[in-house]
């Protein structure tokens, strides 16, 4: 077990540099490629009227003259011990990780993404408890239900959900909820968890039952199709005959063979949901990373932008971190391969 952990981890961390490499080749190496040249990238961090020589300072500065590899193990260099990036106007020190700085808000980029990370992390580990629980629990009796009155409904309920865009039901259900009843908050509303737990559960009850409204039915459906497949296999048989009681033979032997595909899109779900809920952010207006990352594109904010793409990258490698030692638990069979 210890191996497999170990093996496990040097693979997360060796996915991270991996991901590293690509995220400023997208960025830098790229836009080379196409045709640019460093005082058109310089042009980003500048104003308007900036003059030629201008720009060219910049160039030099941000070090856009130096080879490929030399600009990446500076960037590598400063997301893991920090760094002290010059302005121009003066000198800033960006401890590690350091993420970039930001000219356009003449601030570095990691205080800004640490400042959003709560909103979106709050959002997704909602989202997330609540899609388990009703597609989890929907796809079990619809496979034990097989051929019922719910399980057809529940599998017509599901398709609905996933055919659903999240723009249109998150703005179906401001406008029902908020605007028509009153029930939730209007969008916009977020209370900090620690300063008033209840609070920051109701501003968010309608983005997280949204939100979770199109992955329950994905893995609604995912478990319906699992529980089927392993509820007709001969141990099945074998441990009813054996005499265990039905709930046994459901959740020991049964669910635990279907979990195996559920965690897998359930680690890359969580991982990518974390930034890249643009969609749920922009209908209820929350001030999440996805939301950052919307606006730094339209503001050509490349710092923030590639701030937040590594941010995301990050976390679905700890994500399929997580799964594979959570296979070790499911199947122990994972530890002996």
């Amino acid at each position: 077990m210890i191996s497999y952990i170990i093996r496990r981890l040097l693979a997360a961390v060796g996915l991270v540099v991996v991901i590293s490499m690509i995220t400023f080749a997208i960025f830098y190496l790229l836009p080379r490629l196409a045709g640019a040249s460093p005082e058109t990238l310089a042009t980003r961090y500048v104003g308007r009227a900036a003059t030629a020589d201008t720009v060219r300072v910049t160039a030099e500065r941000l070090g856009f003259y130096d080879p490929l590899y030399v600009q990446y193990w500076d960037w590598l260099k400063g997301v893991v011990l920090g760094t002290t990036i010059d302005t121009g106007a003066g000198t800033v020190q960006c401890p590690a990780p350091c993420l970039g700085y930001s000219f356009r808000n003449q601030e570095p980029v990691t205080p800004q993404v640490l400042d959003r990370l709560p909103v979106s992390f709050s959002l997704a580990i909602g989202a997330a408890v609540l899609w388990l629980i009703v597609g989890l629990s929907v796809g079990i009796l619809s496979a034990l239900r097989r051929g019922s009155f719910f399980d057809r409904a529940a599998m017509t309920f599901a398709l609905a959900g996933v055919s659903m865009p999240i723009f249109w039901t998150g703005l179906v259900a401001l406008a029902i909820f908020s605007y028509q009843l009153g029930i939730t908050p209007p969008g916009g509303s977020y209370t900090p968890f620690t300063e008033n737990p209840v609070q920051w559960a109701y501003g968010l009850l309608l983005p997280w039952i949204t939100l979770a409204l199109l992955f329950s039915a994905q893995y609604a459906r995912l478990t319906r199709a699992g529980m089927l497949e392993t509820m007709g296999e001969d141990y099945i048989r074998t441990a009813r005959a054996k005499g265990l009681r039905e709930r046994t033979v459901v959740t020991k032997h049964g669910l635990r063979a279907a979990l195996t595909p559920i965690v897998t899109i359930f680690g890359l779900d969580f991982g990518l949901l974390i930034g890249s809920a643009v969609l749920t952010e922009t209908a209820f207006g929350l001030p999440g990373l996805g939301q950052m990352a919307v606006d730094a594109t339209g503001s050509n904010d490349l710092p923030q932008v590639l701030g937040v793409v590594l941010l995301i990258a990050v976390f679905v490698a700890v994500a399929n971190l997580v799964v594979d030692l959570l296979y070790a638990v499911i199947d122990p069979r994972v530890r002996t391969r």
